[in-house]
C-alpha cells in the first residue's frame, strides 16, 4: 500500500487500537482546547498590550504562553485523528505536527527551569542579581533556549512515518518508526533525560539552594511570584510524568529479550500513549487558571488588565526595586540624621559663645558689649 509517494508497512500495535483510551484522549483534548487555547492568547495579550512595563519574569512568561499556546493550537489535528482513528493528513503533516509538540515540550519545561534559575541567582546573589540577569542577557538566553529544543526536537522529523494499522484496509497511523531497537532507546532515551530528568534535576537543585538559604539568612518573607513559580513547577510535572513512564516502558520493550514480555510491553505503552499524551497537554491549559488564581483580587480594581497587574506585582524585578527603595529609604534617613546632629552642635556651639559673651560683658567695669 503506499499515501502519496511513501511505501508503508504493516505495524502491529497503534496509538487508536483501544477504542476507551482514543474516545477518552479526544474528550481531554478537546476540554483542553476550550480552555487553553482563549487562555494562552489572553495571557499574551496581557502581556503585550497591557503590561507597564516587561520584567524578567514577565518575559519568561509570555515566551511560555507562546509555548503553551502554539501547543494548544495543534490540538484540532490530534482530536480528528483520535476519533477517526486513522492518519488522513499525510506523513508531511505527521512529522511537522509532532515536530512542533516536542518542540514545545522542550519549550515549556525550559523556560520554567530557567524561571527556577533566576529565582535561585535572586535569593542567592541579589546585589548583583541586575548585572547577572540584566534583559539583554535574558533575551539571549531565551534566544539560544529556543534554538536547542529545536534541534533537540528534530528526531520527531526522522522518526515519525505514516504507516498501515493492522487489520486495516486504507487505514493509517503517524507513528514512530525505527529500523532497530538501539534507535527506540536513543529517540525516547533524549525525551527522558532531556524533556525530564535534567529539567528537573536543575528545578530540584534550585529549590534547595533556596530553601537552605532562607533558613542561613532566616529570610521570611513570602513573595507571590515563588508560589505562583512552584504551583507551575508542580503541575508540569504531575501531568507530564505518565507520559514519561509510557517512554521508560518503551525503552524497557526495546531492551527486552522475552518475546512474551516484549508484546505485553508494547500493547500497554501504545493503548496508553494517546490518554497519557493528552493528559500532557493539560499542563499547557492549566497554567492560565493558576494566573487566574493568583491575580483574582486584582479583578474588581483593574478589570481586563488584572493578569498584566499581577505580572508586574510578581516580577522579581519589583522586589529589587523594594529593596533599592528600601536601602534609599535607609540612607535618607541616615543624611537626616547627621544633619540633625550637625544642627544640634551648631545650637550649642552658639550656646556656648553666647553664655561666654555674657559673662565677659558681665565682669568688665567697661560696657563692651
Amino acid at each position: 500500500m503506499s499515501l502519496g509517494n511513501h511505501s508503508l508497512s504493516v505495524h502491529n500495535e497503534s496509538i487508536v487500537d483501544s477504542t476507551a483510551g482514543t474516545n477518552m484522549g479526544a474528550l481531554i483534548l478537546s476540554l483542553v482546547f476550550i480552555v487553553g487555547f482563549p487562555g494562552n492568547i489572553f495571557v499574551i495579550w496581557s502581556i503585550l498590550a497591557r503590561a507597564r512595563k516587561q520584567s524578567i519574569t514577565t518575559l519568561l512568561i509570555l515566551n511560555l504562553a507562546c509555548a503553551d499556546g502554539s501547543l494548544m493550537a495543534l490540538t484540532p489535528f490530534f482530536i480528528v485523528y483520535l476519533i477517526m482513528k486513522n492518519w488522513v493528513i499525510g506523513e508531511l503533516m505527521c512529522k511537522i505536527l509532532f515536530y512542533l509538540c516536542l518542540l514545545n515540550m522542550y519549550a515549556s519545561i525550559y523556560l520554567i527551569m530557567l524561571m527556577s534559575i533566576y529565582r535561585l541567582v535572586s535569593v542567592i546573589w541579589p546585589q548583583r542579581v541586575s548585572k547577572i540577569t540584566g534583559k539583554r542577557m535574558i533575551r539571549r538566553v531565551l534566544a539560544v533556549t529556543w534554538v536547542l529544543v529545536m534541534v533537540a526536537s528534530i528526531p520527531a522529523l526522522i522518526f515519525r512515518q505514516v504507516r498501515c494499522k493492522k487489520g486495516g484496509t486504507n487505514v493509517f497511523v503517524c507513528d514512530s518508526y525505527h529500523d532497530d531497537d538501539n534507535h527506540v532507546v536513543l529517540q525516547y532515551m533524549m525525551e527522558i533525560v532531556l524533556g525530564f530528568l535534567v529539567p528537573y534535576g536543575v528545578i530540584l537543585v534550585s529549590y534547595i539552594c533556596i530553601l537552605r538559604r532562607i533558613r542561613q539568612t532566616k529570610f521570611r518573607r513570602r513573595v507571590r511570584s515563588e508560589k505562583l513559580i512552584l504551583a507551575i513547577v508542580l503541575t508540569f510535572c504531575l501531568f507530564w510524568l505518565p507520559y514519561h513512564v509510557v517512554n521508560v516502558l518503551k525503552v524497557a520493550w526495546a531492551l527486552c529479550k522475552d518475546e512474551d514480555v516484549k508484546t505485553r510491553l508494547d500493547t500497554i505503552g501504545q493503548r496508553s500513549r494517546a490518554v497519557t499524551s493528552s493528559i500532557a497537554f493539560i499542563s499547557s491549559s492549566i497554567n492560565p487558571i493558576l494566573y487566574f488564581f493568583a491575580g483574582k483580587s486584582y479583578i474588581r480594581r483593574e478589570g481586563l488588565a488584572f493578569m498584566a497587574r499581577l505580572f508586574e506585582g510578581t516580577g522579581f524585578d519589583s522586589t529589587r526595586k523594594s529593596r533599592q527603595n528600601s536601602q534609599n529609604s535607609r540612607d535618607k534617613d541616615k543624611d537626616a540624621d547627621v544633619r540633625l546632629k550637625d544642627k544640634d552642635l551648631d545650637s550649642v556651639s552658639n550656646s556656648v559663645s553666647n553664655a561666654v559673651t555674657n559673662s565677659v560683658c558681665y565682669v568688665s567695669p567697661v560696657k563692651i558689649c
